[in-house]
């Protein structure tokens, strides 16, 4: 078994100034004694082979025996209302980690299309809007702008990034809404019903579930109530249960600040109880290796019972609802029904920018061949793992057919109706904890965040990225620490990953002009390392693939320690004293480590991982998961030392967190 020393020391760093290495030039007892310097450019070593040229004895290239099999994933990203600026909680819930997935997927060679934009309608728009003195249009087109900057400065790409009442997008968005509503109520899944609602007397206005607050009303696990007093009218964000306003304990109106009266009004309820059977089966066939916050959230509300829910609002601004009955006037689709629709509405945009044709849309959702793979938060999860489903469900399916099929959804994946969800990835909620304070909760309202504006402005992208990844809220709720983060950067992304790359490059600079040295003087401890790194790709994937992206990142890092390992044993800044070829194997391993290495960091840190590809002399193309661990061959010419890959962070710069 390969042993290493223990990491105490990270021994000399070498082009980083805390050793200078003494000059020397190549001594006879090289294989090949002409100088490093005077090799031609592609010179291979000859006892490499043509067709591989990996290191003799080497466990590296393999993973080009068989070049993995294209698949077809639409992946999606939570759409973020665009009323308010980003904060971390929101990238480390659904963008960050949606981001790494399908880096890795292109990386691998999927056919990918990533699909996200901004929630334009509903109550909370509304709400915003008036607060701040302006309409909702103004108000969603300058959010809008404000969020697609700040994921594009976290190395965030969609393929669109659209907008449910953005001027090019709102017209197609509305067809595929309303068509959506038609097709589900004709089938029979829409029950009318004439309710009480909440009305504010003094605004003469009834209140849709956003517009007002209360105490909620629901039991924890453990039988005690939940108690939040900020619960909103629709879903308490502490316990994560839907909300009926009415139930509300002290309700309070959003418009005046008054309590609320209840009165009639008619809604279209969809009649979710229709679907439970379904759904169980669905669950039972699908969620097997899902995360458990989406399974035992979901299952457990459909044990319990799903309940009717009002898909229409009494409110200006959405999407009409559209049917011919007076009573429909002046309604608009409750925005939890159109908002997963954007999803639809964007892929065709999409398809008709890439395409010409935006009925094209139906190659990724209505084809069972395409896997639909959904990233959100954990307040999210009753939309997409049951409302949503039953939405497609409800296209496909008239009322007497669901009743006739009870609780078997077994059934071929007949091509041209909507597919189900591959996946539902949901992360739980991110907290915060200021310096010398106790966790709390995120609030846009309170200012207890760290905005992505704030921090892109004088910090670099993938620390935070890193950050967010290692410290995931993947199954149960973890918080944002000032402390942690610094330490995590300086003690991690420096330490570890930072000084193995850059230790040995003044080495390879002065002793063998940037380019691969020989491997002949390569023994067990060189092979071992670089079998360990042959076989990370897949182990690396295999993670990615479950949705585990903390530990596929833990994984790289290991890497990096044991690489770091390595080079304390190895010691080429002695070696190349006395002995050439031993110094030529340790920094031919460790080119080959960087390389690999490289592209398995590339979906967490892409902006490091592009100054090691550049740095390595890769083409983009090559720069892939399947070839990984395809050797550079001896003589390759290197590029220039990689630029500071992370700069030393202290807490005291820290002034990001300011009040909104």
């Amino acid at each position: 078994m390969l042993t290493f020393p223990p990491e105490t020391d990270p021994g000399p760093a070498l082009g980083s100034g805390s050793v200078e290495p003494a000059p020397f030039s190549v001594p006879a007892l090289m294989r090949n004694p002409t100088s490093i310097r005077s090799w031609p450019t592609g010179f291979v070593d000859r006892t490499l082979t043509a067709s591989a040229a990996a290191p003799r004895g080497s466990a590296m290239g393999r993973a080009l025996e068989s070049p993995p099999m294209s698949r077809k994933f639409l992946v999606t990203a939570a759409l973020p209302y665009s009323n308010g600026r980003l904060h971390v909680g929101h990238i480390a819930g659904a963008y960050l980690p949606a981001d790494i997935y399908v880096r890795y997927l292109r990386s691998r060679g999927d056919d990918v299309r990533f699909i996200c934009g901004s929630d334009d309608n509903g109550v909370a728009i509304e709400i915003s809007a008036r607060k701040e003195g302006t309409t909702p249009q103004e108000l969603c087109t300058r959010y809008h702008k404000r969020q697609a900057a700040d994921f594009e400065g976290l190395g965030i790409h969609f393929d669109i990034y659209g907008g449910t009442h953005q001027p090019e997008y709102v017209a197609l968005h509305t067809k595929l809404s309303q068509d959506f509503f038609r097709t589900i109520h004709s089938n029979g899944h829409f029950v009318k019903r004439t309710t009480e609602q909440l009305y504010d007397a003094q605004a003469k206005k009834f209140l849709p579930d956003r517009y007002v607050t209360g105490t909620c009303y629901h039991k924890k696990d453990d039988g005690t109530p939940c108690g939040n007093p900020q619960a909103l009218g629709d879903q308490c964000e502490q316990c994560g249960n839907s909300i009926d306003p009415l139930k509300l304990i002290n309700p309070v109106s959003a418009l005046t600040g008054a309590t609320p009266e209840q009165r009639n009004t008619t809604h279209w309820y969809l009649r979710l109880d229709q679907f439970q059977g379904m759904l169980a089966d669905w669950f039972s066939l699908t969620s097997l290796d899902w995360r458990p916050i989406v399974t035992n959230f979901a299952l457990g509300s459909i044990k319990t019972g799903l309940p009717e829910r009002a898909m229409t609002r009494d409110l200006e601004w959405g999407v009409p609802v559209p049917l011919d009955d007076p009573d429909a006037a002046g309604k608009v689709l409750y925005v939890w029904f159109d908002a997963p629709i954007g999803y639809v509405s964007f892929t065709a945009a999409l398809c008709q920018k890439l395409d010409g044709d935006w009925e094209q849309y139906k190659d990724w959702w209505r084809n069972p061949d395409c896997k639909i793979v959904h990233f959100i938060g954990e307040d999210n999860i009753v939309f997409h793992a049951l409302i949503w489903p039953a939405m497609l469900l409800g296209t496909q399916f008239t009322a007497d057919e669901v009743a006739s099929r009870g609780s078997s959804f077994t059934r071929p994946k007949a091509a041209g109706h909507y597919q189900l969800p591959s996946n539902v990835v949901a992360n739980a909620f991110l907290n915060i904890k200021f310096p010398g304070k106790e966790e709390e909760k995120i609030s846009k309202s309170r200012g207890t965040a760290v905005w992505i504006e704030d921090y892109l402005q004088s910090f670099d992208p993938d620390p935070l990225r890193y950050y967010l990844t290692i410290n995931a809220p993947e199954s149960q709720r973890t918080f944002w620490s000032f402390e942690d983060f610094v330490e995590r950067n300086n003690g991690e992304l420096i330490a570890a990953l930072g000084n193995f790359v850059n230790r040995w490059q003044k080495i390879v600079t002065d002793d063998f002009d940037r380019r691969v040295p020989p491997f002949d003087a390569a023994d067990d401890t060189d092979r071992a390392l670089l079998a360990m790194l042959a076989a990370l790709p897949e182990k690396v994937g295999e993670e990615i693939e479950a949705a585990r992206f903390k530990s596929a990142l833990g994984r790289v890092m290991e890497a990096f320690r044991a690489c770091n390992r390595y080079i304390d044993g190895r010691a080429p800044w002695t070696t190349r004293k006395t002995d050439a070829a031993r110094t030529a194997a340790t920094i031919h391993t460790c080119i080959q480590a960087v390389r690999t290495l490289g592209v398995l960091l590339a979906p967490f840190l892409p902006f490091a991982a592009e100054k090691i590809r550049v740095s390595m002399n890769v083409p983009a193309d090559q720069w892939t998961w399947p070839r990984a661990t395809e050797p550079l061959p001896v003589g390759h010419a290197l590029g220039p030392a990689p630029q500071v890959l992370f700069k030393k962070l202290d807490l005291s710069e820290w002034q990001i967190a300011n009040n909104e």
